[in-house]
């Protein structure tokens, strides 16, 4: 009985499970019908005409599948054997397998973590500068927010320490002699310290503040303004530098730039209430009084 290629096909690709390819070696016995009852040779070879492979069903009689024509399973992969579809043959390898996981040594972890530790210790780090501005930030914001002068006046004095920092040893000793030569009174001394001080550190903003305070005690108005102006070119927050310019220009006559400079000093710093009186005054003799 031969049987049209495509009913062949179908039922080899809804039916892998029951497949039997007889091959001339593989000699199974178990799914051959008698031979008597079929012109296929018993040994389930090549029929003597030369055609195909024979498939054999249960129940059904040999089927000779012409020649060339090949059984494919569900996935769409050629079936050598009926069982490479069942087993995972070559023709179906089934699911990729992972290959196991070994676990690391004490050894090899330690060699991990020490690696992993000296690259932090590589990684760039904020500069003495770069923390210095965040913790500026940080105050200055909480300095806007104060709910009253005692708070404000705390605050204040932070940000003055950090306006005092430096990375060099020698101006910070040269700085603390010459404050406490201007406290004694010593204000040549006091200057000669400070000129070193800004030789040493020209961008430390708070080494100018500091000789335009000297200079302003020795009355030297102008000679005081350019280190203010230097100060707040360096440091634009520098709320005591601006009070200082206020009262350079209200001494010298010019009460509205006084009144600007007293303004800004409060933006920075809210909770001055003498400034706050002082901005008050100039105001109206500035500006006039509301209607």
């Amino acid at each position: 009985m031969r049987l049209p290629a495509w009913p062949i096909l179908v039922l080899a690709a809804l039916l892998p499970a029951i497949w039997a390819i007889d091959r001339a070696a593989a000699g199974d016995d178990a799914v051959q019908d008698n031979p008597q009852d079929s012109p296929m040779p018993p040994d389930g070879g090549p029929s003597p005409d030369g055609g195909g492979t024979i498939l054999r069903l249960p129940g059904m009689p040999p089927i000779q599948l012409p020649a060339g024509v090949h059984i494919f399973g569900p996935g769409g992969a050629q079936l050598q054997d009926p069982m490479d579809h069942m087993q995972g043959g070559p023709a179906d390898p089934g699911p990729p397998k992972r290959p196991a996981v070994q676990s690391e040594t004490p050894e090899q972890r330690a060699k991990e973590a020490k690696a992993e530790a000296l690259k932090r210790a590589m990684a760039p780090h904020p500069t003495h500068a770069a923390l210095r501005g965040q913790a500026l930030d940080q105050l200055f914001k909480r300095l806007s927010a104060a709910n009253d002068a005692d708070e404000a006046s705390g605050i204040a004095s932070a940000i003055e320490r950090v306006w005092m920092e430096t990375d060099s040893d020698t101006a910070s000793l040269l700085m603390s002699r010459a404050m406490a030569a201007q406290q004694a009174g010593h204000l040549p001394l006091a200057l000669e310290l400070y000129d070193k001080v800004i030789l040493l550190e020209p961008n430390w903003a708070e080494a100018w503040d500091k000789r335009a305070t000297t200079r302003f005690l020795g009355n030297d108005l102008v000679g005081a303004m350019a280190d203010l102006q230097q100060t707040l070119k360096l440091e634009p927050r520098h709320f005591s530098a601006l009070v200082a310019m206020g009262f350079i220009f209200e001494k010298q006559g010019y009460d509205r730039h006084a009144l600007e400079a007293f303004r800004k000093a409060l933006m920075l710093n809210p909770q001055q209430p003498e400034i706050k009186a002082i901005v008050d005054k100039l105001q109206v003799e500035v500006e006039g009084r509301d209607i």
